[in-house]
């Protein structure tokens, strides 16, 4: 039996690894690729319909979260899929709309990411953050506002935050599995 929040869209169905735990009240459809220990929190969205959606190993999508994608048309062939990397905290009531995230990144509540940015390896983008089309955060900072521009450099401690954060969400999504 399928469960309900798991929906097909034409042919393509999601792939979701054994350890992800998805809460039932969020929906996954189409293509979609969940990694091994991924959560996805209360009432998140991830409609990879268009586009596919990739998110990577340890990698937590919290509550309220809406991911989409840009179809593929004749001014854009390859459309804008939605790409996370391993160990993203994705935080309560995000968008993210065919972007690109690396490893290791934070994306603060209220943000959203639009086609086209791509953020690199270790970033922290603050709460309520707007990341522009075609946008590109480096490495190794602190970006915040709307638009979101570059703030200052991280600090040893909010690196090591990162991949904190990450590895707390494996640990709940744990207990979560370990109740159903």
């Amino acid at each position: 039996m399928t469960p309900k929040n798991l929906r097909p869209y034409k042919n393509s169905y999601p792939k979701i690894a054994q350890s992800t735990w998805i809460d039932e009240s969020a929906v996954v459809i189409g293509d979609v690729n969940l990694a091994d220990d991924v959560s996805i929190w209360p009432l998140v969205v991830i409609r990879g319909d268009v586009n596919s959606i990739s998110i990577g190993a340890r990698t937590n999508i919290q509550d309220g979260s809406i991911l989409h994608v840009t179809h593929k048309s004749a001014a854009n062939p390859a459309g804008n899929p939605l790409i996370i990397g391993d160990d993203v905290t994705v935080g309560h009531k995000v968008i993210l709309h065919g972007c690109s995230i690396e490893d290791r990144v934070l994306i603060g509540m209220g943000s959203i990411i639009l086609d086209g940015a791509t953020i690199e390896s270790d970033v922290i983008v603050g709460a309520g953050s707007l990341v522009t089309s075609q946008k590109k955060l480096a490495s190794g900072y602190l970006y915040m506002g709307q638009p979101a521009r570059q703030i200052r450099p991280l600090t040893p401690e909010e690196r090591h935050h990162l991949l904190y954060s990450a590895n707390n969400y494996v640990t709940w999504k744990n207990d979560y599995l370990t109740s159903e």
